[in-house]
């Protein structure tokens, strides 16, 4: 079974994200950049899939610049057997555009299963796996928290709003993964060094028929307001006319 897991480079999560002052977009100068912490917790998915036996290659792929190597070397070193950069300009390329180059590769790949992050935490837009899954006409569990492989199947335990639901999925299939599926292992150095020499390919949105244009258009990026101090109330009465007039939410 070959597993493909997209990765994608983002700002690290412990940073602090700054605006740009003329609100044109994030202000990306000196900033740590690292591997999406959902695909990186499917990039473990796999590798555990890999030793426990039930998966016999494990393909990496991003959609970036070329400096989204790091994060394919990282996924490398944590296991993974080769890597995919689809190389882009230095651009946010929409979730449908990532969709429709992910289809093929899978085309060109041919994996028996997908595994991806639910969202990215740059743009949060939790799409991606669905559009894929739409694009390939291929079954779908989101939100995983367990995946466990069967014979020519996939069994997802999944988090939904009133607990969790358990589908199966007959494989070709799509997954993505939530927080508790796993806890990501640290690379070790011996394993950092061999990820070097492990083989990466680089391709072109191009050579998949893929415009990566942008189809919406941000007018506007701004950090939200700072919240005002609190004040207190000397009544009920004060308290229910302030939320009247002053937050007007009665």
């Amino acid at each position: 079974m070959k597993i493909l897991v997209p990765v994608k480079r983002v700002v690290d999560f412990n940073v602090k994200i700054r605006v740009k002052p003329d609100g044109s977009g994030i202000d990306l100068a000196n900033v740590k950049m690292s591997m999406n912490p959902f695909d990186e917790i499917a990039v473990e998915e796999a590798v555990r899939l890999k030793e426990k036996g039930g998966a016999t290659e494990i393909v990496v792929v991003s959609i970036g610049p070329a400096k989204a190597q790091d994060v394919i070397r990282t996924a490398l070193a944590i296991g993974a057997d080769r890597g995919i950069l689809v190389e882009t300009p230095d651009v946010p390329v929409e979730p449908l555009a990532v969709a429709k180059i992910l289809k093929g590769v899978v085309e060109a790949e041919k994996p028996d299963i997908v595994i991806l992050g639910k969202q990215a935490i740059d743009d949060d837009c939790n799409q991606t796996g669905q559009m894929l899954a739409a694009l390939l006409g291929w079954p779908q569990g989101t939100f995983a928290s367990k995946l466990t492989l069967e014979s020519g199947a996939a069994v997802v335990t999944r988090e939904v709003d009133g607990g969790l639901e358990t589908v199966r999925l007959k494989v070709p299939a799509v997954v993505t993964t939530d927080l508790r599926l796993n806890e990501p292992r640290y690379p070790t150095l011996p394993n950092i060094m061999k990820a070097k020499k492990k083989p990466l390919d680089t391709k072109k949105p191009d050579d998949f028929g893929v415009d990566i244009a942008p189809r919406l258009k941000v007018l506007k990026i701004s950090e939200p307001a700072s919240r005002k101090a609190g004040v207190k109330v000397g009544s009920v009465a004060e308290l229910v006319q302030k939320l009247k007039a002053e937050a007007g939410v009665l």
